[in-house]
């Protein structure tokens, strides 16, 4: 089963052909990084011009590596939620015109449930039920994998996710856009211990997250600082801020485990590239017994492969979309 992902949620315009569910056969991505950083962050209308000049090419790409045409192709598969508007209906579009051109099933596949496949293509045996912490500059969230197909939130960000948090301190800190990885490699060398920063948070829902009042937290270190005109170790407060994210995380998602019995915990999205988040879930999987997936580093950002994985799967299900097919910015994983 040959199966073409195609993405285009925020700012990368990515395509992927995978075999049989976890065989890679080629991914392309094309980011837009650069053009974005003179702004602190995604611009969404140039943004959605960008994907419309680059996802021909990008999917032409993807099936030349993998040895293809589009008539080889088992289903075309699409993030179609959540994202930026206009950027998904880019691909949504593309994704309808050629599936239709080319008499191929059109595969929804929501995008938080693609980042969750990653860890399909990075362990061949891994297989549902278990539990996932997905963090990412838009998401932060506890799912119970119930199958492949399925999934239920057991906790989610009520304000902002980890990713943003990490992205809105770097830039008050003077990194570049994006922060996170920034933030990651001034951590290495700076003093974790050296700042205490809180921890927040909320009612109703033990395994909910809240970073608001720790980026604003450190927003206004920073700002204090400044105005006394004192000095800040902006390594140690990298160290101190990663450390409480990672602990935060971490923290939540093992009683969550705990809670519901899950002895399998997998981690996924942009923010599972970082290696405090990293150490620190794998630390404590350890401790308690508990098997710990991670994807590979190349697959934690968005890219083509995790929506072919997912696409798969989702075929296999019989979950297949007509040429009503419709992006949403805003899409509960439980509602698809």
């Amino acid at each position: 089963m040959l199966i073409l992902g195609i993405e285009s949620s925020c700012d990368e315009t990515a395509a992927s052909v995978i075999k049989d569910c976890r065989d890679i056969r080629s991914s392309v991505i094309s980011t837009q990084i650069e053009e974005h950083k003179k702004y602190g962050g995604v611009v969404p209308e140039i943004a959605s011009r960008r994907h419309c000049e680059n996802i021909l090419g990008v999917v032409k790409k993807a099936l030349y590596d993998a040895d293809i045409t589009a008539d080889d192709l088992d289903g075309v598969a699409v993030t179609y939620a959540p994202g930026l508007i206009g950027a998904l209906l880019v691909g949504v579009s593309f994704a309808k015109a050629l599936a239709m051109s080319a008499g191929k099933p059109l595969i929804p596949v929501h995008h938080i449930a693609g980042h969750i496949a990653t860890n399909y293509l990075t362990y061949p045996d891994l297989e549902p039920p278990y539990l996932c912490l997905v963090a990412s500059g838009g998401h932060s969230h506890i799912i119970e994998v119930i199958s492949y197909t399925k999934f239920r939130v057991i906790g989610r960000t009520r304000d902002d996710a980890a990713g943003e948090c990490f992205d809105k301190c770097a830039r008050a800190m003077g990194f570049p856009y994006p922060g996170g990885v920034h933030i990651d490699n001034a951590a290495k060398i700076g003093d974790p211990g050296a700042f205490k920063l809180p921890h927040p948070a909320v009612a109703g829902n033990e395994f909910d997250f809240s970073f608001s009042g720790l980026k604003t937290s450190v927003i206004n270190m920073l700002h204090n600082a400044e105005q006394k005109g004192a000095e800040i170790n902006k390594n140690d407060l990298a160290a101190s801020l990663q450390g409480t994210i990672a602990e935060i995380l971490t923290d939540h998602t093992i009683r969550a485990a705990q809670s519901l019995g899950y002895k399998k915990i997998a981690l996924a999205g942009g923010v599972s590239a970082n290696t405090g988040v990293r150490a620190a879930l794998s630390s404590a999987c350890q401790k308690h017994g508990f098997e710990c997936y991670m994807p590979e580093k190349s697959l934690c950002g968005d890219n083509g492969a995790m929506i072919a994985c997912q696409g798969s799967y989702n075929l296999l299900a019989g979950i297949i979309a007509d040429e009503s097919l419709n992006a949403a910015a805003t899409l509960s994983i439980e509602d698809i």
